[in-house]
């Protein structure tokens, strides 16, 4: 093999190890953020679990954060608008990425 060959692999792993991290990152975002709203719901414990969980799977409804976005504004309507929403969103991201790393 070439050493561009072995470069063009390398960006190839790469490309896949950081779109795999995204994704998790993502998950974990959406499990974090379930968690704090179902804490504005008065949920906790296994309910706060379950509630997390369906914050997950409304994201696997388009692309993008707005399907995750809409759920929450719809059920905390009065509680939270989508501004403070999004704020935490981008919050819980980035410790959502924090948390991966710290797992290596």
């Amino acid at each position: 093999m070439t050493t561009f060959d072995d470069r063009e692999k390398g960006y190839e792993s790469k490309f896949a190890h950081d779109e795999a991290t995204l994704f998790r990152a993502g998950a974990r975002r959406n499990k974090l953020v379930g968690l704090w709203a179902a804490g504005m719901l008065g949920k906790s414990g296994a309910d706060a679990d379950a509630y997390a969980k369906e914050v997950i799977l409304a994201d696997f409804e388009e692309a993008g954060d707005d399907d995750v976005l809409r759920k929450l504004a719809a059920d905390l309507a009065g509680k939270a608008d989508a501004e403070m929403i999004r704020a935490k969103m981008a919050e819980l991201l980035a410790e959502a990425k924090r948390q991966i790393a710290e797992e290596g």
